[in-house]
C-alpha cells in the first residue's frame, strides 16, 4: 500500500475564487510526509505513515504492528479479535499523546495547520481528533431536492449530513479522476512557474 503525500495543492493547497483556482496564503506543504517521517519515532509504525494535506489540516495516519494471536473464524473469535484491535489501537493513541502534541505543535508552527491522526491495524482504521470545518455553499432547488430525499429517507438526518455522505461517495467512486485532476492541476502550476515573469526590456 503506498505510504506518503496526499493532497489537492503542492504550496499549501488550492481553493476556488472568483477567477478559478486560486492559490491559499499558507505555507508550502510539499515536503509534510518527508518532514514528519524523519520527525516520528521509527518504532511508532511498520511503514511511513499516510499524510493527507488540505487548507486547514494535516492528517497522518500509521499503521501499527500486527497482533499475533491466532483467533478462530467463528463469530466469538471474530469479537475477540475485533477487540483486540481496538485494545491496541487505544495503547497506541494513550502511550503516545504527550509526543504526539508535541510533533503536532512543530508542524502546526511549520506548515500553519491544524494536525490530527489516526491509526490502522490491519482493516480497522480509527481518526482521533480530526478538524471538522463548516463549508457555506448555495444549491438551485435541483440540488436541495437531493439533499432532502436523503433526509426523508433516513440516510443523513440533515442538509449538512447529506452533503457530506454526497461528498463522501464522491470521493469513495470518483478516487481516479480525483487523483487525474490534482495531477493536472499541479501541471498547471509547473507551467505557471515556468512562464515568463515580466516584459523584455521593462
Amino acid at each position: 500500500m503506498h505510504r506518503g503525500w496526499h493532497g489537492p495543492g503542492g504550496r499549501g493547497g488550492r481553493g476556488p475564487g472568483r477567477g478559478g483556482w486560486q492559490q491559499a496564503d499558507l505555507p508550502g506543504a510539499d515536503d509534510a510526509a518527508a518532514w514528519l517521517q524523519g520527525r516520528l519515532p521509527d518504532a511508532w509504525f511498520v511503514d511511513a505513515p499516510d499524510v493527507t494535506v488540505d487548507r486547514e489540516e494535516i492528517l497522518i495516519v500509521g499503521e501499527l504492528p500486527a497482533i499475533d494471536t491466532e483467533f478462530p473464524d467463528t463469530e466469538a473469535g471474530r469479537a475477540d479479535r475485533a477487540a483486540a484491535v481496538a485494545g491496541r489501537i487505544s495503547r497506541f493513541r494513550e502511550s503516545t499523546r504527550d509526543e504526539r502534541i508535541e510533533i503536532a505543535r512543530q508542524a502546526e508552527h511549520r506548515y500553519q495547520r491544524k494536525v490530527a491522526w489516526g491509526a490502522r491495524l490491519g482493516s480497522t482504521v480509527e481518526l482521533f481528533t480530526v478538524a471538522s470545518v463548516p463549508v457555506m455553499t448555495r444549491l438551485r432547488q435541483p440540488e436541495r431536492i437531493v439533499l432532502d430525499t436523503l433526509v426523508d429517507s433516513g440516510v443523513a438526518r440533515s442538509r449538512s449530513d447529506a452533503l457530506a455522505w454526497a461528498v463522501r461517495l464522491v470521493g469513495q467512486h470518483a478516487d481516479e479522476w480525483l487523483n487525474e485532476l490534482r495531477e493536472a492541476m499541479a501541471k498547471v502550476d509547473e507551467l505557471r512557474a515556468k512562464g515568463p515573469t515580466g516584459n523584455d526590456g521593462a
